[in-house]
């Protein structure tokens, strides 16, 4: 049997490992690639793996491509977290804003009502102590009780009396006066019995100047002397003189004739005020109170106050006359 030599240039190849072309010899399995010359070789004698550059970037490409792929169809869960955990927290903000405003507008609320509540009663309590103000030492409402001073005023007739006269202001002849009893002018009545309630509601009125608890002690007519005045009735026409003068009096009650029923003379002392009702036939006044203390006269001291409106009801709503021509004249005659 001959033995046929290898091939040096064979040697040489299987010793190195390294099959050009893609030629693997040897005892292993040698495998053809074609395309872009990228070359796999098995195991050959030496075990020698042998690969091309191009295989090495197609893997690496392949790789890559998947990366690629897999980022655009799923994005990284990282980033979605945080656009939730964003939208949560603008939420929460929102809605403790709404929470924060809805408490401010109900604080804000409260201090209104708070302080409509306190402006409510500031001006009440002022207006209390404006109309005790006004009714001490101004003005004071009484009603009409009695028909003494008809037709100039009727039966519950309220009026509002001018307290600076005399206080501040001489009282003339023709003024219509509100004084408290000089002293058995009226029958003496027992204190009613007033339950808590109703007392209650009287002191308010009284307070604002709307009744007055001490209505029932006083009285009201018309002055027709002065002090230092002759007041006299009556002459051959039935009239009243003062200081000789005759009077014409418009202000009387219809149906009246003669100015007194009864005649009479008296000289006005000093301080004192002779008075009478405009309804001279059912009139209470001085003329049949002279066997009184005060025999018949008002001390000016008892006088409250000059009458000067009638302000309910509101049909009768008038201002009271003095009358000042009716008594022209008269101081002029006495001096």
């Amino acid at each position: 049997m001959t033995d046929t030599a290898p091939s040096p240039r064979a040697d040489s190849a299987a010793q190195d490992g390294v099959v050009p072309n893609g030629t693997a010899t040897g005892d292993g399995a040698a495998d053809e690639a074609t395309g872009d010359g990228a070359v796999v070789s098995g195991a050959g004698k030496t075990g020698a793996v042998v690969t091309g550059a191009a295989v090495t970037g197609a893997v690496t490409g392949v790789a890559v491509k998947a990366a690629g792929t897999g980022a655009a169809a799923d994005p990284p869960r990282d980033g979605a977290l945080d656009a939730g955990q964003d939208a949560a927290q603008a939420e929460a903000a929102r809605a403790t804003a709404a929470r924060e405003d809805s408490l401010r507008e109900k604080k804000r609320r409260s201090r209104s009502a708070k302080l409509f509540v306190r402006d409510i009663v500031v001006i009440f309590l002022a207006a209390i102590i404006i109309s005790v103000g006004i009714k001490t030492f101004l003005v004071r409402s009484f009603y009409i009780p009695s028909g003494s001073m008809m037709d100039t005023l009727q039966v519950d007739d309220r009026i509002i009396v001018n307290q600076l006269i005399p206080r501040a202001f001489p009282i003339e002849r023709g003024d219509v006066v509100v004084f408290r009893d000089p002293g058995g002018w009226l029958p003496a009545e027992p204190a009613p019995t007033v339950n808590p309630i109703v007392g209650a509601i009287d002191w308010f009125t009284e307070a604002v100047g709307l009744s007055a608890s001490d209505s029932n002690d006083h009285l009201i007519k018309r002055v027709i002397g002065l002090p230092g005045d002759t007041v006299t009735c009556c002459n051959e026409l039935g009239q009243m003189e003062v200081n000789g003068v005759p009077l014409d009096e418009p202000y009387l009650a219809a149906g009246i004739s003669k100015a007194s029923e009864v005649d009479f003379s008296v000289v006005v002392p000093e301080g004192s005020l002779w008075v009478m009702g405009d309804n001279r036939n059912n009139s209470q006044d001085s003329r049949f109170n002279q066997d009184t203390p005060s025999k018949g006269f008002v001390p000016i001291d008892n006088v409250v106050g000059r009458a000067f409106v009638i302000t309910w009801p509101y049909q009768h709503w008038s201002w009271l006359d003095n009358y000042p021509d009716t008594f022209r004249g008269v101081g002029d005659e006495q001096e």
